[in-house]
């Protein structure tokens, strides 16, 4: 993949989700060959299709968090408040994260709910 296509491909993402993930950054930069699997993925999370790009989101959200990741839980909670997600949805989605994964589920995306539910 050219760096011209990267960098394309990075304005897209703040376009969809209102930032530019730093782990699409640093793929795009130090290995472009590999970026196209992000972009890829990424594209097919944003999009409007049978469920709605929020919804996807919500449910990368209770993934993401289900596995014990806060970076993770973090980026996707500012996609989804970017796809038009309300804190009571995504209090709704920590809700199905807890009764699922349990409380380190829900604990993982402590930082993120302080800095971005205020």
């Amino acid at each position: 993949m050219e760096r011209k296509e990267v960098k394309e491909q990075l304005d897209v993402a703040r376009k969809s989700m209102g930032f530019i993930p730093e782990i699409q950054q640093l793929v795009g930069e130090q290995a472009p060959e590999w970026f196209k699997l992000y972009r890829d993925s990424d594209e097919a999370l944003w999009k409007d299709t049978a469920l709605p790009a929020k919804i996807k989101v919500l449910m990368a959200l209770a993934v993401v968090a289900g596995r014990l990741c806060p970076e993770c839980a973090e980026m996707q909670m500012k996609s989804a408040l970017h796809h038009g997600a309300t804190k009571e949805e995504i209090l709704d989605t920590l809700g199905v994260v807890y009764v699922t994964a349990g409380a380190p589920g829900v604990n993982v995306c402590k930082n993120a709910m302080k800095k971005l539910l205020k």
